[in-house]
């Protein structure tokens, strides 16, 4: 099987992603044979509370705004970006290079979103829940991690992401749907099973069905194949696959894995390499 479009990609023009590269990502995807690529850059606007000893050292346009710990991410230089993507596409004329952003909380701001949208042309626009309320402000799941039982911070990050699609209609495919689980304490709380959780996930998938967005199988975790079975029984059209690369190296990782999966649980390429894989009924 050709391997699929990997459409959740971050270079340099993110700012937690100080070792990416998009030309080296380019020519690493031409190596792997990849049929098309998708640079979904980071844009966050939300401000949240993160622990200084927590800052991963990636994290080059990232700026701490008071001594309690609260961060705020660079502004995205649209300009800057769609530039080095163009002279990528001339570089390597036989890779589909799609342009894109992965939109932090978008239902939260609604006006500066606009603003980015605005300012160019984006192919593949995901959405993404990095952040969940914390007394009067935000933080990542991972913060919350002995503060809160873990089952919590995952129901209470799946109710987000349910409001999340249903109020935002800027973007097109849902991100790692299972992110908490990436700071799930094994040790604690055992390995991770969705089975206690199905209502939660289901209400976020059935939103997300019906809001007519794709679900990503994002592969920095394997996705549990529960969850994507889900997917398809709650109706869900199509799926999106991404590594979640912040450096080349990362590119595609875990893909084929996911497109085994995809198809064992009823889903299908598209007509062009680049397209959303579909259902099949």
């Amino acid at each position: 099987m050709t391997l699929p479009s990997d459409s959740h990609v971050h270079t340099e023009w993110s700012w937690d992603a100080s070792r990416g590269s998009m030309e080296r990502t380019c020519a690493r995807a031409v190596a792997l044979g990849l049929p098309a690529v998708a640079f979904t850059e980071h844009v966050d606007h939300t401000v949240w509370r993160l622990d200084r000893t927590h800052v991963d050292e990636g994290a080059h346009l990232l700026s701490f705004t008071s001594p309690d710990g609260l961060v705020t991410p660079a502004p995205f230089d649209v300009a800057g970006y769609l530039d080095e993507l163009g002279s990528c596409r001339e570089r390597y004329p036989g890779l589909r290079i799609l342009s894109g952003l992965e939109l932090g909380e978008p239902h939260l701001h609604a006006e500066a979103v606009a603003r980015v949208l605005g300012a160019g042309t984006f192919d593949r626009v995901l959405g993404s829940l990095h952040c969940l309320p914390d007394g009067d402000g935000w933080t990542e799941p991972g913060e919350l991690v002995g503060r809160r039982p873990s089952a919590e911070i995952v129901r209470t990050y799946l109710r987000e992401v349910a409001a999340m699609v249903a109020a935002d209609d800027t973007f097109s495919v849902l991100a790692h749907i299972d992110y908490p689980v990436r700071s799930w304490d094994e040790r604690v709380d055992g390995p991770f099973d969705p089975a206690p959780f199905e209502v939660e996930f289901r209400h976020a998938l059935e939103a997300t069905a019906n809001a007519g967005k794709a679900l990503e199988i994002n592969t920095v975790l394997p996705l549990h194949p529960t969850v994507v079975r889900w997917w398809h029984e709650v109706g869900g059209d199509a799926i999106s696959f991404g590594s979640d690369a912040h450096e080349p190296e990362a590119l595609a990782r875990g893909l084929r894995e996911a497109a085994d999966l995809a198809e064992a649980c009823g889903y299908r390429p598209g007509r062009d390499p680049h397209d959303l894989w579909g259902r099949v009924d």
